[in-house]
């Protein structure tokens, strides 16, 4: 995939940071870390500027974001109610569950969209429910600016600072990955082991 992801950035630009970006918002399994780090070396290589690498690349993020903002609305309260009235039962899934949810999102939803931009995987995810907590437009777009701006610049200026040894940075970065992985894998697994035991109450 790597070659793949270079290819497509040394053959377009600008408009190839960007696209893939978006595709990476949308896809998460494809890694932002590659893309970032080796557009940073192109600004060395090429005629390509930090700046433009930043700007392209948090474009191209917003837009993968506001994506999957609208998904999110579609869930909305309203319909996830609608679910639970009808399968709820089998989920073990409360109205107050969903409220519940809502609640705490309405809360610390504003932290939330910005320090999750910091976050391999649930940095794209994160959208959905911010859509399905009715969060306003214009906030959720300023926080998921901020959050991808500060993001991108990091790692576009250390692709740019070490120059053909730009793919060390990946390396770090697979490693931050498996740690967040980890961690929300232990926190899915106590999630499962509660919901066990509320089935067994129940």
């Amino acid at each position: 995939m790597e070659n793949w992801l270079t290819d497509i950035m040394s053959e377009y630009g600008y408009l190839g940071v960007l696209l893939l970006i978006a595709l990476e918002n949308v896809f998460p399994p494809i890694p932002s870390e590659i893309i970032l780090t080796f557009g940073g070396f192109m600004t060395v290589d090429s005629s390509m500027t930090i700046p433009g690498v930043v700007l392209a690349a948090t474009a191209g993020s917003v837009i993968g974001a506001v994506i999957l903002y609208w998904v999110g609305l579609q869930l909305d309260v309203e319909r996830l109610e609608k679910i639970v009235d009808r399968w709820g039962h089998l989920l073990r899934v409360t109205k107050k569950d969903i409220h519940r949810a809502d609640g705490w999102f309405d809360r610390y939803g504003l932290w939330t969209v910005f320090f999750c931009r910091f976050i391999p995987l649930i940095r794209s995810l994160i959208s959905i429910p911010a859509g399905m907590s009715n969060m306003k437009f214009p906030l959720f777009l300023v926080l998921t600016t901020l959050g991808t701006l500060i993001w991108n610049i990091v790692l576009v200026s250390l692709g740019a600072s070490l120059g053909n040894s730009w793919d060390v940075v990946v390396e770090y970065m697979e490693v931050y990955s498996r740690v967040i992985y980890i961690i929300l894998l232990a926190i899915a697994v106590f999630v499962v082991i509660k919901f066990s035991e509320r089935l067994k109450r129940a």
